[in-house]
C-alpha cells in the first residue's frame, strides 16, 4: 500500500473565523497557544512570513525537556477561511507531510478542521493527533480569553 495515513481534527470554537486566522498566522499569537499540551509557556518561537511560498518556523520545548522544531512553507493563504503549509520536523528533514486548516463562520463561533495529510506510519499519527488535539485546546483557550 502507497497511501500514507492523514489525520483530520474538527473542532468548534466561540471565536471568529478572523481571529483564529489571526492566531495562526501571527507570530505574537503563535507564541501563546502553539504546542501539544505539554509545552512549557514561554517556550514558543515562531517566525512567520505569510505569503504563498513563504516559510515559517516554530520552535518549542515541552515539560520532558525535549525540544520540538518545525518549518515549513506556505501553499495557499485564503484569509480568514484556509491555510495550507508543508510541515518538516528538524528532527526527519526527509519527511515532509502537508498541512490544511480550514475555518467555517458558523452561529456563535467558527467550525475548525485540521487535516494533516502524508505522515510517515500509523505511529506518526498516532504522535500527531495527540500533539494536534493538544494545539487545538490551547488555541481554543488562546482565542477565547479576550486577547486581541
Amino acid at each position: 500500500m502507497t497511501d500514507k495515513p492523514s489525520l483530520t481534527l474538527k473542532h468548534q470554537m466561540k471565536a471568529s473565523p478572523a481571529r483564529i486566522f489571526k492566531a495562526w498566522t501571527d507570530p505574537s499569537k503563535l507564541v501563546h497557544w502553539f504546542g501539544p499540551s505539554e509545552t512549557e509557556d514561554g517556550s514558543v518561537v515562531a517566525e512567520t512570513d505569510l505569503r504563498v511560498g513563504g516559510a515559517y518556523h516554530i520552535r518549542f520545548k515541552t515539560s520532558d525537556g525535549q525540544q520540538h522544531d518545525a518549518s515549513g512553507t506556505y501553499q495557499e493563504i485564503v484569509p480568514d477561511q484556509k491555510l495550507v503549509f508543508t510541515w518538516t520536523w528538524l528532527a526527519a528533514p526527509d519527511q515532509q507531510t502537508l498541512v490544511t486548516i480550514t475555518l467555517r463562520g458558523e452561529e456563535g463561533g467558527t467550525m475548525l478542521t485540521l487535516t494533516h495529510a502524508l505522515l510517515a506510519d500509523e505511529a506518526a499519527l498516532a504522535s500527531h493527533k495527540t500533539g494536534w488535539n493538544g494545539a487545538i485546546d490551547r488555541l481554543e483557550r488562546f482565542v477565547t480569553r479576550g486577547r486581541k
